[in-house]
C-alpha cells in the first residue's frame, strides 16, 4: 500500500487505475520536439514506484505494455521500492548518478532534492497546452522558486472520519468543522465518555498536520525571504491553541512520542472519537475494526478561520541525469494523462490532478444508496475547490518543522513559555537560512 503522506513519515496507502491509448497521441504532439525525437529511438527507461507489488503488478504490467506497443524499441523497467526504503534509495542513485528514469515521490521531499539541481526542469519541456491539462493549484505544488520539476499524479484531501456512538454520548449533535469547535468537542467528549476526542502527532520528520493547521489558522510560515513569519500574533495563537489542549488533559500523551499510525490504531480501537485521514482509510478500518466501520460516518475537513483545506499530491519527477530524459517525460505525461488518470481514481479511491478527469460524474454525484466510501469520494472531490498545498516549498522543509514541532513540545511540556518557544523557533530556523 501506499502512503500519501510526506516520504518523512505521513501516511497514505494509494493505488493505481487502467489506461486507454487515445490520450497520449494528444499529449505527445504538444510536448517538445525533443520528446518527440526521443520516443522513435530504442531505449530502457527505469520506472520506481512505491511499495505497489504484488497487489497492482496486473495493473503496471498493462500499463507498460500499453506504452510499449505504441513506442516500439522502447523498454520500460519497472521497479517497486519499500516505502521505507525510497528516501534512502533516491538519494543514493542521485548522489552516484546512477538514478531511475522516472520516479514516483511527493512534492515535499522532491523539492528537498529540487533544491540541489537533482530534476529535470519542465518549463522548457512542457508547453502551456499541455500543463493547462492539470489543475493550477496542483501543478504550483511541484514548482521551487517558480521553476516546476515535476508533474502532478494523484491527490488526497483529509476528511473527518467519526464515531457517532462516541459523538452521541457525548451529546454532540454534528462533528466539529473548525478548530475552535474541535477544542470545545475535544472537552465535552472527555468530560463524558473519559475518551479523547482525536490523536494528532508532533514528532519531527512525522505528519505535517499541525504545520498545517497553523496555515488553516492564519499563520504565515516564511515571508518571501524564506526568513521566519510565523513569530507573530497568529503564529502564537497556534502555538497556544495546541500547548492548551495539551496541558488540558485533552490530547493523549502519545502526541510527543508516536506517528500518525497511532491515530488509526486508537481510532479503531474506538478510543478517539474523530480521525482526521483520507476516505482510503475506510477500507482499512473496514477490515481491522468492522464494529467501529458500522458506527463511522464522514465529514469535511476541520480547518481554522482562512477555510483552506489540505491536499497531499503525490507526482512524478525525472532525474537531470536520466539517459532519456524526453523519452522519460513522454512517459510521464501517459501515466497521468486524463483518461489514466481517471481510470487510476476510479480504483484508488484518489482524487485526480487533471482538470478534465476531475469533472467526471464519478466525482460529481454519489450513486444510489451510496456507502460511506461514496460519500467520502464526493466530499473530497468538492474540498479540491478550497484545497491547496499548505506546506511551503522549501528545499529544507524538514529543518522549519523540526524547528516548531521541537519548540512547541518544549512549550506543552512546561520546559518553556509559549513566547520563548516561539522566539527560539524562528531563531533556529533564520539561522539555519543564513
Amino acid at each position: 500500500m501506499i502512503h500519501l503522506k510526506r516520504l518523512k513519515g505521513f501516511t497514505i496507502w494509494l493505488l493505481l487505475g487502467l489506461m486507454t491509448s487515445w490520450i497520449i497521441s494528444c499529449n505527445s504532439g504538444s510536448v517538445s520536439r525533443e520528446t518527440k525525437q526521443a520516443s522513435s529511438e530504442t531505449a530502457a527507461i527505469e520506472f520506481w514506484t512505491m511499495q505497489l507489488q504484488p497487489q497492482f503488478t496486473d495493473y503496471f504490467q498493462s500499463l507498460i505494455a500499453n506504452f510499449e506497443s505504441q513506442n516500439p524499441g522502447v523498454k520500460i523497467n519497472w521497479v517497486d521500492v519499500p516505502w521505507t526504503a525510497m528516501e534512502n534509495k533516491i538519494l543514493t542513485a542521485v548522489s552516484a548518478k546512477t538514478p531511475p528514469d522516472v520516479v514516483n515521490l511527493n512534492p515535499d521531499f522532491a523539492s528537498q532534492l529540487a533544491g540541489r539541481n537533482a530534476w529535470l526542469g519542465l518549463d522548457a519541456k512542457v508547453e502551456n497546452q499541455v500543463r493547462s491539462l492539470y489543475l493550477p493549484n496542483i501543478w504550483k505544488a511541484s514548482t521551487l522558486n517558480g521553476k516546476s520539476f515535476g508533474i502532478p499524479w494523484y491527490l488526497t484531501t483529509r476528511l473527518t472520519i467519526y464515531n457517532t456512538d462516541l459523538l452521541k454520548q457525548s451529546g454532540i449533535t454534528k462533528p466539529p468543522t473548525t478548530y475552535a469547535d474541535l477544542a470545545k468537542a475535544a472537552k465535552t467528549i472527555k468530560d463524558k465518555t473519559g475518551k479523547y476526542a482525536f490523536f494528532v502527532t508532533f514528532v519531527p520528520q512525522d505528519s505535517a498536520e499541525v504545520l498545517e493547521s497553523f496555515v488553516q489558522m492564519g499563520v504565515t510560515l516564511v515571508d518571501s525571504s524564506g526568513k521566519a513569519a510565523f513569530n507573530s500574533k497568529e503564529g502564537k495563537a497556534a502555538f497556544q491553541y495546541w500547548v492548551d489542549l495539551y496541558q488540558q488533559g485533552l490530547l493523549p500523551k502519545e502526541v510527543l512520542t508516536e506517528g500518525h499510525s497511532h491515530a488509526i490504531n486508537l481510532y479503531q480501537a474506538g478510543e478517539t472519537a474523530l480521525l482526521a485521514s483520507g476516505p482510503e482509510f475506510l477500507k482499512t478500518i473496514a477490515k481491522n475494526a468492522p464494529t467501529i466501520a458500522k458506527v463511522s460516518a464522514i465529514a469535511p475537513q476541520i480547518t481554522g478561520e482562512t477555510g483552506k483545506k489540505n491536499v497531499a499530491v503525490m507526482n512524478l519527477v525525472i532525474p537531470r541525469n536520466s539517459k532519456n530524459p524526453d523519452l522519460a517525460l513522454k512517459f510521464a505525461l501517459f501515466v497521468t494523462n486524463n483518461q489514466n488518470q481517471l481510470a487510476f481514481a476510479k480504483q484508488a479511491n484518489v482524487l485526480p490532478s487533471t482538470i478534465k478527469a476531475l469533472s467526471d460524474t464519478y466525482f460529481q454525484n454519489p450513486p444510489t444508496n451510496a456507502t460511506t466510501l461514496d460519500q467520502g469520494r464526493i466530499i473530497s472531490a468538492n474540498q479540491l475547490k478550497q484545497a491547496e498545498v499548505l506546506s511551503p516549498s522549501l528545499k529544507d522543509f524538514n529543518v522549519l518543522q523540526k524547528a516548531i514541532y521541537q519548540n512547541l513540545q518544549a512549550a506543552m511540556l512546561g520546559q518553556k513559555t509559549v513566547d520563548q518557544a516561539l522566539e527560539d523557533a524562528a531563531k533556529a530556523w533564520n539561522q539555519r537560512r543564513r
